[in-house]
């Protein structure tokens, strides 16, 4: 009867001192919580985006132009790193256009808005075309997707184009603000569904561990007496 409390005593301690499945999985757990909690921060960024527009165009712009800046510096350090070989003059021209791209950005974001948005209704319209004529043309088996496409498309490009420059205002914080959504909502889709599957994995392990140290219990219980050393006597041996 000794047997299986000292064994579920140790069990309990290897589990408190944060060995075994279940410590990880507390630890998976948790990062799952911390994806969840950040696709919740982003989802909200994305809903207040989607309601001020013209400050999530402005923010969308700074970024660009701060990322760019980084990327210009980077691309120089490694430029450095590389001197003395064919690719050193071509890290710096990258370098520096990417850190007057940066520093243009970041000083006129409004002027940048526009033409970005400008560049975005011209890819619209000519990916509706192609998509239109190359529907007509192939005449495949999703042709009905695709001729929706590329007019959903084309419309896209020509309301944004029509209502350019005042458009610029609007239309890549909306974009900005949708990405952040989507990527939010993707977050926390994936740290519930960790969360659960992690719990059904912890619980099956306690199951089943449970389930062994039960059996090993019984086994126990169920062993037989040992054996002595001394063969049984007879019943006349002692009467000689």
């Amino acid at each position: 009867m000794n047997g299986p409390t000292a064994e579920g005593r140790k069990r309990g301690a290897a589990k408190r001192a944060g060995n075994g499945p279940a410590a990880e999985g507390r630890k998976l757990s948790r990062s799952f919580g911390w994806l969840a909690f950040l696709g919740t921060l982003l989802v909200i960024a994305g809903i207040v985006g989607l309601i001020y527009t013209g400050v999530a165009t402005l923010t969308s712009m700074l970024l660009f132009g701060w990322l760019l800046l980084i990327g210009g510096l980077v691309a120089l350090a490694h430029a450095i790193e590389s001197r003395g070989t064919n690719y050193f003059w071509l890290g710096v021209v990258v370098a520096a256009l990417n850190l007057a791209a940066g520093v243009v950005v970041i000083r006129h974001p409004e002027g940048t808005a526009e033409a970005l948005t400008m560049f975005a209704a011209l890819l619209f319209l000519t990916g509706g075309v192609f998509r239109l004529v190359g529907s007509v043309v192939v005449r495949g088996p999703q042709m009905g997707w695709t001729l929706l496409q590329g007019a959903f498309g084309l419309l896209l490009g020509l309301l944004v184009l029509f209502d350019w420059p005042h458009s610029s205002l609007y239309v890549l914080g909306v974009f900005f603000s949708l990405a952040l959504l989507f990527d939010g909502l993707g977050l926390i889709a994936i740290g519930i569904g960790g969360r659960r599957i992690v719990s059904m994995v912890s619980d099956r392990l306690d199951d089943r561990e449970a389930g062994r140290g039960a059996g090993r219990g019984a086994e126990r219980l169920d062993a037989p007496a040992p054996a002595t050393d001394s063969p049984p006597k007879a019943p006349g041996d002692g009467q000689k």
